[in-house]
């Protein structure tokens, strides 16, 4: 899939920054153009991707704190700069924009709604938004946050990839410690799926291309992935049950929004030598998701890598019934209540942001 990146806040940036290094590392040639938005001048100058600083009029370059009202009003004071700063970014080759953001903070939580509802009105192809949820141990104020932008993205963004900030942290690891960690298992897992098609090493019997991953997003607000991977035998026949036990452990253990098999759709890419892969094994893998995720929309196909594991990535769409999303949105709900009963503000009550916010 040939995609322009997006970042928008501190998270985003990074991200973004992380998902481009992993690209050309392994050669996919998949990401077009990136971009990090920010209104903090600190969080842009350690990139070492294309940037642009926002909102200089209002907050001179010092950030918008966890004020995501007020991310919002200067994406949206500068929306038109931001927008043009995309010629080169997105070209005529794009298949879909995706604009990265850490939900918690105020500049990504506050300006990706804004930046995603403009990006949709002026181009055809898929809007899609890659939303970073804080994890449990973060505070009030960012899990507040994550839960306003989180349905306002869910409304504007074509659909919404979420991962959980606990999901891929190691034990004994704490969020603030593994930021950087977190980024790069970010980074290789979507890195393969936005690879879907490009640069393929060798020939598969049903490569996957951008075409599915589109249709398959296609089938609900939300989605997540689930990542794992195994040592691969010479000889394909060996790894059917290499293929099917990865994939139990991408979609049992390894989602970005851990608790989450149901689905509306389900995608399921194979990566490796071609020469280890059995299609037997692929069949296998796609006909247990389709059990596990009680869907009938699940596709699957190979994705062809100079490598000795087998990776086996999972996309499920339609995840709104995630018990871990309903209890994150229970954890926000509670949040917001006890941030405005502290702090008597006007959040969202902005006229001009009423229908966005």
């Amino acid at each position: 899939m040939k995609a322009a990146l997006i970042g928008v806040g501190q998270a985003g940036g990074k991200v973004t920054e992380a998902l481009l290094a992993e690209d050309r590392r392994a050669g996919y040639g998949a990401i077009r153009g990136t971009l990090a938005v920010n209104t903090a001048k600190t969080d842009l100058e350690p990139l070492d991707i294309k940037t642009m600083l926002v909102g200089q009029e209002r907050v001179k370059g010092q950030g918008v704190g966890a004020d995501n009202e007020l991310g919002a009003e200067v994406m949206q004071s500068d929306i038109r700069e931001v927008m043009g700063e995309l010629d080169g970014v997105v070209d005529p080759q794009t298949e879909a924009i995706f604009v990265v953001a850490g939900l918690g903070g105020g500049t990504g939580s506050g300006g990706a709604p804004v930046l995603v509802k403009e990006l949709k009105r002026v181009h055809e192809i898929p809007v899609y938004a890659l939303g970073i949820l804080p994890g449990r141990e973060e505070g009030g104020i960012y899990q507040a946050n994550a839960g306003r932008s989180l349905k306002t993205l869910v409304r504007e963004a074509d659909s919404t990839l979420l991962v959980d900030n606990d999901a891929w942290r190691k034990s004994g690891e704490s969020v603030t410690e593994a930021f950087d960690a977190i980024n790069e298992r970010i980074a290789r897992r979507i890195g393969i799926l936005l690879a879907a098609g490009e640069n393929i090493e060798g020939v598969g019997e049903s490569v996957v291309d951008s075409s599915e991953v589109i249709n398959t997003l296609k089938s609900g607000d939300m989605s997540a992935i689930g990542f794992a991977n195994a040592d691969a035998a010479p000889d394909p026949g060996e790894n059917i049950n290499v293929i099917t036990s990865t994939t139990r452990k991408s979609l049992l253990t390894g989602m970005s929004v851990p608790e989450t098999t149901e689905a509306g759709a389900a995608l399921v890419v194979v990566a490796g030598d071609s020469d280890r892969i059995p299609r037997k094994g692929v069949e296998k893998a796609r006909s247990w998701v389709e059990t596990e995720t009680r869907s009938m929309q699940v596709r699957g196909g190979d994705f062809p890598l100079d490598s000795e594991k087998i990776a086996v990535l999972v996309l499920l769409s339609g995840i709104a019934r995630s018990e871990r999303l309903e209890a994150f949105m229970e954890r926000a709900q509670k949040a917001s209540e006890a941030v405005e009963t502290e702090q008597v503000t006007e959040n969202f009550q902005n006229e001009e942001l009423d229908d966005l916010l």
